[in-house]
């Protein structure tokens, strides 16, 4: 899966990383982990940071062709 957290962050309001974590409620590690592609977040937590960032969760979060494949 890909990710543009990192993009859709500076968007919002050039957010630190911090800032998000707080927002939704996590550590910073793990958006920097999200951001980094090393941690898919759980369904709650992408759809709180779709809300942060104000953007279409499927535009924020896009699965590669790979992962449409049986």
């Amino acid at each position: 899966m890909i990710n543009h957290l990192r993009k859709y962050r500076f968007l919002a309001g050039e957010l630190t990383q911090q800032e998000l974590a707080e927002r939704v409620q996590v550590s910073r590690q793990t958006i920097i982990a999200i951001e980094k592609g090393a941690f898919n977040p759980s369904v709650r937590l992408a759809l709180k940071l779709s809300r942060v960032v104000n953007v279409r969760l499927e535009d924020l979060f896009v699965l590669e062709k790979q992962d449409w494949e049986a």
